[in-house]
């Protein structure tokens, strides 16, 4: 049967088929690493008690109707006065539009930019942006970036591909480095975007920045987060930001997340978002409305979990540090955020025992899926070359034991090659 050119275009996850080779080794009895998804182990990192049972009291009290479409209002409310208390963004709660995670948040923001062949630029290595581009049949301008500024875009970078574009998407700390925007080199890209928009005339459409902040909160050591309209008041009516509880609190599978933005772009994303029914469950959302206003809670969750995720960050960021110092051709960049490390395994064009050449990054995961008993994901999952030797490997779905158990194997494996 025919179907549409949009379905014929469409990619599957890349991650999503990694993870299924995990599985079934894991099915077939295998102890596996699995630094792959971007998700938790929900018995290593659980949500915060507070949240569970506040989630639990609100289907006790039956709030198991629809939501309104932007989401409860008390939620909105106290998502406002999170965002002044932590940020010191002031956002309105019309400004502020709540749906099930972000990836709803995104798409709408997408959908409600974008038209057909419009501009869409985005760095890579990034999450989905060239799927969500496919969606919307934008154009799409890709950037590449280098570990040289971990893999982070700047303004010189991205100047070339300004004109004429609708929508710069960012990033940070990012999905997939874990690494994180310098204050000068956002500073330089918020100064770029003012300048192309003071060039545009009136019925021009402006350019836009989608900003992901998702794990603004899971930040490591001296590492500062930043955002766009902190350092650039000037670019309100022109940064629609991504946000919510999925990275920050373990909560992937609760699902809310929040954007917040000019209120004339939220108020289409809403409608969007509510043609699809990508709402947040309203139990959930009662639930958070009230977590917010526990300040003390959530400080102490977050002291706890950030401490155990960068443990693990630093045991694998250590461990593969001391296998390069040992003369094996890998590396890694040093966290800053997020879940994710960064990690170089540079060995696209070796033999393996049986006389197998890895062509690939995608050649080299599987072999270090069958022979290390480990799983990472190659950039060219978020949407560089496939000759790109670097890869991401996030430690959420695995406990401090499991990567320690794992650098071996992984040293093991590589010594194999020839």
């Amino acid at each position: 049967m025919n179907i549409s050119r949009l379905a014929n275009t469409l990619e599957g996850s890349e991650i999503i088929k990694i993870a299924g080779e995990i599985n079934e080794l894991k099915r077939k009895g295998e102890q596996i690493a699995n630094l792959t998804i971007g998700d938790f182990d929900s018995n290593i990192y659980p949500i915060p008690d507070e949240l569970k049972a506040g989630i639990v009291e609100a289907y006790k009290d039956n709030q198991t109707n629809y939501p309104p479409a932007e989401g409860v209002a008390v939620l909105r409310d106290n998502v406002s006065a999170f965002l002044k208390e932590r940020f010191g963004l002031d956002y309105n709660s019309k400004q502020i539009l709540v749906a099930g995670g972000s990836r709803p948040l995104i798409y709408g923001t997408f959908m409600a930019l974008i038209d057909p062949g419009d501009k869409v630029i985005y760095p890579t290595p990034s999450w989905n942006n060239n799927h969500y581009c496919r969606f919307t049949g934008a154009k799409e301008v890709p950037v590449i970036t280098s570990a040289g500024n971990n893999f982070m875009p700047t303004a010189d970078d991205i100047k070339p591909h300004l004109k004429a574009a609708t929508l710069l998407a960012l990033c940070s700390p990012l999905n997939p480095t874990g690494t994180m925007f310098a204050k000068k080199d956002l500073e330089e890209i918020c100064d770029l975007v003012i300048e192309e928009n003071k060039s545009r005339a009136a019925d021009e459409k402006p350019l836009y920045i989608m900003y992901d902040q998702i794990y603004s909160l899971l930040t490591f050591g001296e590492h500062f987060h930043y955002d766009p309209v902190s350092l650039r008041p000037e670019l309100k009516d022109h940064v629609i930001y991504i946000d919510g509880i999925s990275k920050c609190l373990a909560a992937t599978g609760v699902r809310v997340g929040w954007a917040f933005g000019p209120e004339h772009v939220i108020d289409k994303m809403k409608t969007i978002v509510g043609h699809v029914g990508a709402w947040a469950p309203k139990p959930e959302q009662v639930a958070t409305a009230k977590f917010l206003t526990q300040p003390v809670e959530l400080n102490v969750y977050l002291t706890n979990f950030k401490a155990k995720v960068q443990m693990s960050l630093d045991a694998l960021y250590q461990g593969m540090i001391q296998m390069k110092a040992d003369g094996f051709a890998v590396d890694a960049i040093n966290p800053m955020g997020a879940i994710y490390l960064t990690v170089k395994v540079d060995y696209i064009g070796k033999t393996t025992p049986e006389g197998e050449v890895l062509k690939n990054s995608a050649e080299v995961n599987f072999y270090l899926i069958k022979e290390a008993k480990m799983g990472i994901v190659p950039f060219s999952a978020f949407g560089t070359d496939n000759s790109v030797n670097w890869f991401r490997a996030s430690v959420g779905g695995c406990s401090l034991d499991d990567i320690q158990q794992m650098i071996p194997r992984m040293r093991l494996a590589l010594s194999k090659l020839k």
